[in-house]
């Protein structure tokens, strides 16, 4: 079962209940609002409507940090009906950290995630949202994205002038869609021998140069490898996969391999943290709905 058909499984329910006229997707309630200078420093705020302050689903677009568009956050319209308010972010793309000089160039879109959760937790208040309930979510990159930051230590400055910087960029849980899992050329090969996704990230011509250059790229490998970032106190986590793992085996699609599930799965469990690792072939899921496991976490309250 594949990623798309997963989706639509959960949105069932809203699909049968549309009439013969194609509904209208929500639209944000605040659009394009800027969390810091750069003009894809923006993010999109879709508000449910509740009487309490909601918890958050925080969806980060893939795209390989080449491309990509925030307009369509999965599970959107069945956020807002449980009463989880939505925020949806474009970040800085690989080319415009190199316009910029920022090194490595995949600093640019993972601290951008960071710093627009800072923002949003920061606009709590004003937006009626629970800046203790927030869900990372993602895709491919964006789910790269989603784990950097569920497992990165909290990056808040107490000591920081900006209000913003001051606030946390620990989330509940994450959710993540065929996400790469490490920036380690090495062990890339290793699972995935003809993979050729990465080098990008260190603006890089070649993933041959990517090999080449590893022991000198090694501490921001580490640095933003979810992988190397594992601990005992990080959030529950899901890994979804539309294909079955076969370590060592070369895969049709190779950044979206199930291969980059399995040791970051193995690592979060010897570290006792809550762990689901969805995949073709998968059994004794508990969350085969993908959306309940975000519903556990933000909303346990309403759990039977």
């Amino acid at each position: 079962m594949t990623r798309r058909h997963v989706l639509q499984l959960c949105s069932l329910l809203v699909c049968l209940t549309a009439t013969s006229v194609p509904a209208q997707p929500p639209r944000p309630t605040w659009s394009n609002v800027p969390y810091g200078k750069h003009p894809r420093q923006v993010l999109d705020v879709y508000q449910a409507d509740t009487q309490n302050p909601a918890p958050v689903l925080f969806f980060i677009h893939g795209g390989g940090w080449m491309q990509g568009d925030k307009s369509h956050p999965d599970f959107l319209e069945q956020a807002l009906k449980s009463g989880i308010s939505v925020v949806a972010i474009h970040y800085r793309l690989i080319p415009d950290a190199i316009a910029e000089k920022v090194a490595p160039p995949v600093k640019a879109p993972l601290e951008d995630a960071a710093h627009a959760l800072q923002f949003v937790r920061s606009r709590a208040g004003e937006w009626k949202l629970d800046p203790a309930r927030i869900a990372a979510c993602g895709g491919s990159a964006g789910g790269f994205s989603s784990l950097w930051l569920a497992l990165h230590n909290d990056m808040a400055d107490p000591q920081d002038s900006d209000p913003v910087r001051r606030q946390s960029t620990r989330v509940t849980c994450a959710l993540t869609f065929v996400p790469q899992t490490t920036l380690d050329p090495e062990l890339m090969r290793e699972w995935i021998p003809n993979n050729n996704y990465g080098h990008h990230a260190f603006a890089l011509p070649s993933y041959e140069e990517f090999l080449r250059q590893k022991t000198t790229l090694l501490p921001w490998i580490q640095e933003y490898s979810p992988l190397d970032l594992v601990s005992s106190d990080d959030p529950p986590i899901y890994l979804f996969y539309d294909s079955v793992p076969q370590l060592g085996q070369p895969f049709k699609d190779p950044p979206h391999s199930a291969n980059f599930g399995v040791r970051i799965a193995e690592k979060l469990k010897a570290a006792g943290v809550e762990c689901e690792f969805n995949h073709v072939g998968a059994t004794g899921i508990r969350h085969p709905d993908l959306f309940s496991f975000l519903t556990e976490h933000l909303q346990p309250d309403l759990k039977k």
